[in-house]
């Protein structure tokens, strides 16, 4: 009598054990189905006619928006709580074929390719493999940072070149080249000898004693970083960035692989038109060669959001993630990074533009949210600024209390 108590009591505690596990997984389920109504409800929010602020802006829809800059086709990923929450196309990736925009369309990411680059260069020194105060000139063999009256108390180091406090006053970013121009070396481009379509990167002052923005910096940093390591430049982004963080649509080779231009945008004008070739080459890759998604950027993002806050980084530390969002104390960079105070919350950003496509991500340092928006037309910068407010807007952003802008 006895033993068949025990056994009743255990099928009871079983058959309890059974009912709440079922009640716990129909409260996830009703908690997913929640979650997925209340994103479709910001996405048709952000997509929507706006609350009336007396902006012009507020009466159109995001297609409306984006048919008014003549911007053919934007990816968009949003970030929440240290997660990708949703990803998105609109429009088409190309005018002539109206091949529709989708996720893994690939835009060039311009200027966003340098704190991409910082993000390497911050993980060879992780590994001891070059130290971020150096004179870079250690890392340099086939060229040097001329010895100057500036350079004497104080060498250009990777932090310098990557904070744009290097003393070089090139202060241009690069127009690119057509596929059918001959393309310069990166040693051409230092020098301003043809092929290259730029000056020189000529050194003008000491190291930081004055911000000025340089692509020109991030070129020497792309050499020592090559000759440091004794790779090709795309493959140690590979190698280093790219493949551990999942960045599946990215690469920074120029040009782009045959295999993989049917899944790239072309480059659009001012007015929305196709232009004499679908893109232009970067041989300079650090500063502006890197082809990618908002889906692989914002996995970027997260990456320095969660090796902030100690979570786990697959590439940076928590101290080299820091040294990304530390300003040097002379203009508004970290390594890689702008750093802002945007209403009451501190948030990191870099925006891009190459010929034909106009990109920008900005994230929240502390919150983990952030957002990241790419174009492929030349006249994309009023759409993503439109982008990103109703993105505040939406999720209720530190921003609020000081707009992105209006």
């Amino acid at each position: 009598m006895k033993k068949r108590s025990l056994m009743k009591k255990s099928n009871y505690y079983l058959l309890v054990i059974i009912l709440l596990a079922g009640v716990l997984l129909i409260g996830a389920s009703h908690s997913g189905v929640r979650a997925q109504d209340l994103t479709a409800a910001i996405i048709a929010q952000i997509e929507g006619k706006q609350p009336s602020s007396g902006r012009e802006l507020d009466a159109l829809t995001l297609q409306e928006v984006m048919q008014k800059y003549n911007v053919p086709g934007i990816s968009v990923a949003v970030i929440k709580d240290y997660r990708i929450q949703w990803v998105k196309g609109y429009g088409v990736a190309d005018i002539e074929t109206k091949e529709p925009v989708k996720t893994d369309t690939l835009f060039q990411a311009a200027s966003i390719s340098k704190p991409v680059t910082a993000m390497a260069v911050l993980k060879a020194v992780q590994d001891g493999r070059v130290l971020l105060d150096d004179d870079i000139n250690k890392m340099l063999r086939s060229w040097k940072v001329p010895q100057s009256d500036f350079t004497k108390s104080m060498p250009v180091t990777p932090r310098s070149l990557l904070s744009h406090t290097s003393g070089a006053d090139d202060g241009f970013g690069f127009p690119g080249y057509s596929p059918a121009q001959p393309r310069p070396t990166l040693l051409q481009i230092i020098a301003g000898e043809k092929p290259s379509n730029t000056k020189p990167v000529l050194f003008a002052r000491a190291p930081y004693t004055a911000f000025k923005y340089s692509g020109g910096g991030l070129t020497i940093m792309q050499l020592a970083l090559m000759e440091a390591l004794k790779k090709p430049f795309a493959e140690i982004m590979m190698k280093s960035v790219l493949a551990p963080l999942g960045m599946a649509n990215s690469t920074y080779e120029q040009p782009l692989p045959a295999g993989v231009e049917a899944k790239a945008a072309r480059a659009h004008s001012l007015q929305g038109k196709s232009m004499d070739a679908k893109w232009h080459i970067y041989p300079e890759q650090a500063a502006a060669g890197l082809w990618t998604t908002p889906t692989d950027l914002a996995l970027f993002i997260v990456e320095i959001q969660q090796s902030l806050n100690g979570s786990g980084g697959r590439v940076l530390s928590r101290k080299m993630a820091q040294e990304m969002i530390t300003p040097t104390g002379v203009g508004p960079f970290a390594v890689g990074l702008t750093i802002s105070k945007r209403g009451e919350g501190w948030y990191f950003n870099h925006s891009g533009g190459n010929w034909g496509f106009r990109c920008d991500m900005v994230a929240h340092i502390r919150k983990g949210y952030g957002v990241v928006i790419m174009t492929n037309g030349d006249n994309g910068g009023p759409v993503i600024r439109e982008f990103e407010e109703r993105v505040a807007m939406a999720y209720k952003w530190d921003t609020l209390d000081k707009p992105l802008q209006r």
